[in-house]
């Protein structure tokens, strides 16, 4: 990776797209701290940086509302306030009901739920999402798109979101950058017009189609 240079700032939610391989799980890790660049600087609070990871990994002896306060727990927050830190963070996913199950008996999409609860929990002004939706099917993802755009209206951090799909990165993001194949470069940079909040219908617009297919030649330009 190489040239990877942006700022994302409180109430932005920015994508970055771009070919496999060329970098973008490893700039998030970069961010997160999880590794270390080569070269170069990262301005970024970890102290309080939310992380949504490709699988939910939810540990399956516990049950949701107890995978939901794992990391309050950890922050060694009190028993009341994780309690009623993870009832909200599980009415905002839309798993209220499902409090007492277990991992084993939810489905792709719930799990997914699960995980973000459990990050939201510490109120984190910094989201990293590392292809988060990328294994359920496409409903589902839609689903969790809109669910995830009505928390990032409701809370107002900075979001950095990482994706394949040049649909989702519009229908998500106030900007998307375009990497390059290996070494990945930011290569490219569209500001997205469209307000929020946003509805699934808004991917048959003209002026979404013409901007994901921009999105789209840049990529296939640089892949």
């Amino acid at each position: 990776m190489d040239e990877a240079s942006f700022s994302v700032g409180a109430g932005e939610f920015v994508t970055v797209v771009g070919p496999s391989g060329c970098g973008k799980s490893t700039l998030l890790r970069i961010a997160s701290g999880l590794l270390e660049p080569s070269s170069g600087t990262v301005d970024i609070d970890r102290n309080h940086l939310g992380y949504v990871f490709q699988d939910p990994t939810l540990l399956p002896w516990r049950t949701v509302r107890q995978n939901v306060e794992l990391l309050a727990e950890l922050r060694g927050l009190p028993r009341a306030e994780r309690s009623e830190l993870a009832g909200v963070a599980i009415e905002m996913v839309g798993l209220g009901g499902f409090e007492q199950h277990y991992p084993k008996s939810l489905s792709g999409g719930m799990k997914m739920r699960c995980s973000l609860a459990r990050t939201l929990t510490l109120r984190p002004p910094v989201f990293l999402f590392d292809e988060p939706f990328g294994a359920v099917d496409e409903i589902t993802r839609e689903h969790l798109n809109d669910q995830t755009q009505q928390i990032f209206q409701r809370e107002g951090f900075a979001g950095l979101f990482i994706t394949h799909s040049i649909s989702e990165a519009v229908y998500m993001s106030t900007r998307v950058l375009v990497m390059s194949a290996r070494p990945g470069r930011i290569v490219a940079e569209f500001e997205v017009p469209f307000g929020y909040p946003r509805v699934q219908d808004l991917r048959f617009e003209p002026k979404f189609a013409e901007l994901s297919g921009e999105i789209s030649r840049e990529l296939r330009g640089n892949s």
